[in-house]
């Protein structure tokens, strides 16, 4: 059996599936891992096809101190004991820069071009990059994928893509890029499946996570996002402060002395629902706590979704629906519930009903502005791009199936 390995590395973990590639190009999800609390506490999960355990393993810290050391780990595991030998393997990498807008076969230039991109994405991409780097040095024949979570918003206008600064710094990369991209291309290539009256139509989706941003689509195509050069942009995230003035910045280092480095480290990691709370970065702790700082980090993360869903109507020229994903919007009813509220000039009405059951269509039956939930799936879409390029070299050829 073919079966194609999709990897998602980040600094303490890594997630990996594989897909075993049927008749006529349809991808089925097999297994699903990750090995996490790597240089702590390493261990092995996995699960099956059907949800069934399949490892559940720890290790000392000296045997996984990094994630190269995890992926041999998991590698021997799915090797040995489960005889996976992937055709190929797809990984998630954040940024690509203005250079990549599809996935590529990747290679050793490459990767060169793409730790250039580092210090845009510090969080992710030295992380990303580690395990294609390892699997270059121990089975360079493997054919490996990246798939960039900014080539979905390589579509936008040039009005959507500039700052208000010299052409040059634009020509050199300094540019809006957007991010979530792989999570925005498979709810605009799942919204013709479930709902074909407004896929094609003006739709804003709110990824809303521990990393969160929105995107206005139209055509199925990502027009205008809340995330720019970096991936510190636009919404409060778990750590990571949003849109916040550069004058900030200029601040920390002139009036607070912060060194540059500290200043990354600080909006990277200790801002957003974290920062304003005082309490944690995880919306579930938040809903849960009676703190007031807590209530107030939700408030000020639903009224900049308000606002955020107001820029974004404006860049479509109108609105035709709604999408929420991820991690909180896929499972938090309340904060569901609290967006809508702030989306009722819009003509949005909510069925309480239909949010606490998690139903897919939440709206009410009347609402001018249909609201839907639809989870993502980031990870089959990097399996169906890293098939598709070991076809024929193209990214939207091969049909696929979700699997729960």
């Amino acid at each position: 059996m073919d079966t194609i390995l999709v990897i998602n590395a980040g600094s303490s973990s890594v997630k990996f599936q594989v897909y075993s590639v049927e008749g006529e190009g349809t991808l089925r999800r097999q297994i699903k891992g990750q090995m996490d609390g790597i240089g702590s506490r390493p261990r092995l999960r996995a699960s099956g096809a059907t949800g069934d355990p399949l490892a559940d393993r720890a290790y000392p810290i000296e045997a996984v101190p990094d994630v190269p050391a995890a992926m041999a780990v998991a590698g021997a595991w799915l090797r040995d004991e489960l005889r996976v030998t992937p055709i190929a393997v797809g990984h998630r990498v954040v940024h690509g820069g203005p250079d990549y807008s599809r996935p590529v076969l990747i290679d050793h230039g490459i990767v060169s071009r793409l730790e250039r991109f580092v210090a845009l994405a510090p969080l992710h991409q030295p992380y990303n990059l580690a395990p294609i780097r390892s699997l270059l040095a121990n089975f360079p024949a493997l054919p490996q994928v990246a798939c960039f979570d900014t080539a979905f918003h390589r579509t936008h206008d040039a009005v959507a893509d500039h700052y208000a600064i010299p052409q040059q710094l634009h020509a050199e990369g300094v540019r809006r890029y957007g991010f979530h991209g792989l999570s925005y291309e498979y709810i605009a290539r799942t919204l013709p499946s479930v709902a074909p009256d407004i896929a094609r139509r003006r739709v804003i989706v709110a990824h809303l996570g521990s990393g969160a941003s929105m995107c206005a689509l139209k055509e199925g195509r990502s027009v205008e996002s809340t995330m720019g050069f970096t991936a510190l942009d636009g919404l409060p995230m778990g750590t990571r402060p949003g849109q916040i003035d550069p004058g900030v910045v200029l601040y920390l280092i002139s009036e607070k002395g912060m060194p540059a480095a500290k200043v990354q480290d600080f909006l990277y990691r200790d801002c957003g629902l974290k920062g304003l709370s005082g309490v944690s970065n995880d919306m579930r702790e938040l809903e849960a706590s009676a703190d007031p700082h807590a209530r107030f980090a939700i408030d000020y993360f639903v009224y900049r979704i308000g606002l955020s869903a107001g820029m974004l109507a404006a860049a479509l020229q109108g609105l035709d629906a709604f999408v929420f994903t991820a991690g909180i919007g896929e499972n938090s009813a309340s904060i569901r519930a609290r967006v809508a509220e702030q989306l009722g000039w819009l003509g949005v009405a909510l069925d309480a009903t239909e949010n606490a059951r998690h139903s897919r269509l939440i709206s009410r039956p009347g609402s001018p502005i249909p609201v839907y939930v639809v989870p993502t799936d980031e990870e089959l879409m990097i399996a169906q791009h890293t098939l598709s390029l070991l076809i024929d070299g193209h990214s939207h050829n091969t049909r696929s199936e979700r699997v729960s």
